[in-house]
């Protein structure tokens, strides 16, 4: 079985392999990004003929699901478990789509960080032997975030400077203990968050909020390991945005650590260019279908080796922003690896 090191980062013992994986996206955004020839579904409709958006979302996380599991010719029957979650009250979306696919299920809440959350835990149990197939999904809608977290679409509040646009997508990777497609893509460590608040009270300025976080997951990362940037070929985060990005690498400035040009945001990157977009987006499913869709594709193309993926959560509520609670904000980190 794998180990801990030091205090936040276990290493497994054995490849845990990312052995099928999916990527979706919905919605004009999504469609006009310059990443959306890598994603594996682009749906025309972010309804999905549903009558409403959490309905919707409900049936992306399915699809998507469902997409990881087909990848490496599994059945549903033949997974394990599956670990996943989402942003709306009580994780509808994935526990929906739990009763339909009739998998045993552990719902997360990590926020935006639940797909490296999965991850982490779900490669825990393939290494540890309690699963051969474990199943790890999340997503998000635009519409049903602002609704749950800001405002009402109907009152077309205007976004402030510091505001990111939730993605409507979806990411899933089916981890096994055998290398199922052959694409060589494991999972070698992983390092757990700290829930932080650094007294960030705003739900439209995330990436202050969730930067002090990121930065602290990395350094743990840096010190249980005693590695530096310069082990990784890309550094990912989920969604800081390009004003969070900008506050990571200050804040590991001053702990002398340089990222060195190995940096990427989903976030920053997803609708980059696009009108209308103030710091970027988030989300759950913003790092979950980058993922999937443009970095694991880019490492099958060979443009690089290994990353480090460390998606950032904002574990507010409706109910915490109302009564003016500051916002906690977890990240947590998995190394990625294409071996042989």
């Amino acid at each position: 079985m794998g180990k801990k090191t030091g205090k936040q980062t276990v290493v497994f013992a054995k490849n845990v392999y990312i052995a099928g994986h999916c990527s979706l996206a919905a919605g004009k955004y999504e469609r006009d990004s310059k990443y959306s020839g890598f994603f594996d579904i682009v749906l025309e409709d972010d309804l999905l003929g549903e009558d409403t958006w959490e309905k919707a979302e409900h049936m992306m996380f399915k699809t998507a699901a469902l997409g990881a599991v087909n990848y490496c010719k599994l059945k549903t029957g033949d997974v394990d478990f599956m670990l996943g979650g989402d942003l709306l009250n009580q994780i509808i979306s994935a526990g929906f789509s739990a009763a339909d696919l009739a998998v045993p299920f552990f719902g997360l809440y990590g926020a935006c960080s639940t797909m490296s959350e999965s991850l982490l835990v779900g490669a825990m149990l393939v290494d540890g032997g309690f699963g051969e197939n474990v199943l790890c999904a999340t997503s998000s809608h635009f519409a049903t975030a602002e609704r749950q977290f800001r405002m009402p679409l109907e009152l077309g509040t205007p976004n402030t400077t510091t505001s990111q646009k939730t993605v409507s997508g979806a990411g899933a990777c089916l981890l096994s203990k055998m290398d199922l497609s052959g694409e060589k893509i494991v999972l070698k460590s992983g390092t757990a968050g700290i829930v932080m608040e650094m007294g960030i009270a705003d739900a439209n300025d995330m990436g202050a909020a969730m930067a002090p976080a990121c930065a602290q997951t990395i350094l743990a990362h840096f010190e249980d390991t005693g590695r530096d940037a310069a082990y990784y070929d890309k550094i990912i985060t989920g969604d800081l945005g390009t004003f969070g990005s900008r506050m990571l690498a200050d804040l590991l400035k001053k702990a002398d650590f340089d990222l060195m040009g190995r940096h990427m945001d989903c976030g920053a990157m997803i609708f980059e260019g696009l009108p209308d977009i103030k710091c970027g987006a988030s989300g759950c499913g913003c790092a979950a279908s980058m993922l999937n869709g443009y970095f694991i594709k880019s490492m099958l193309q060979g443009e690089f080796k290994n990353m480090l993926f460390i998606p950032t959560g904002a574990m507010l509520s409706k109910t915490s922003t109302l009564q003016g609670c500051m916002i906690p904000c977890v990240a947590h980190a998995v190394e990625i690896e294409r071996v042989g």
